[in-house]
């Protein structure tokens, strides 16, 4: 087991940026497939953005394309969300999850299948 440390969120105004970052302990990162995910009030958990364990293969939620980052440094325990240009409707918890994994180029967009998660972070969008 891993544990999740998220930081980073605040309040922002619409096309601002924030980074995000999450601090694993207990367990080396690079064992691990990474993603974020972020639940607005009343709504489901959704998939924001996953990087399999060297960071090759990424993949993103269509809405945040082009505007958010995800990336990883295992030799910190490192992972990382570059946001951008944000819109209202990206407030919301955000969290950062992993999932344990041989294959070094999977990626994960399906919550069910992480193992762990950290405690979430704030973003708050203003229009």
């Amino acid at each position: 087991q891993v544990q999740l440390v998220e930081s980073g969120g605040g309040l922002v105004q619409a096309g601002g940026s924030l980074r995000l970052s999450c601090a694993a302990s207990g367990r080396t990162l690079s064992a691990y497939a990474m993603g974020w995910f972020r639940q607005a009030p009343g709504k489901e958990r959704e998939f924001v953005a996953a990087i399999s364990r060297t960071g090759g293969s990424l993949r993103y939620a269509d809405s945040v394309k082009g505007r958010f980052t995800i990336s990883r440094e295992n030799a910190k325990n490192m992972l990382y969300l570059q946001m951008n240009s944000l819109k209202p409707e990206d407030t919301g918890v955000y969290y950062c999850a992993a999932r344990a994994v041989v294959a070094a180029t999977i990626s994960v967009v399906n919550a069910d299948e992480y193992d762990d998660w950290g405690q979430g972070t704030q973003v708050t969008v203003s229009s």
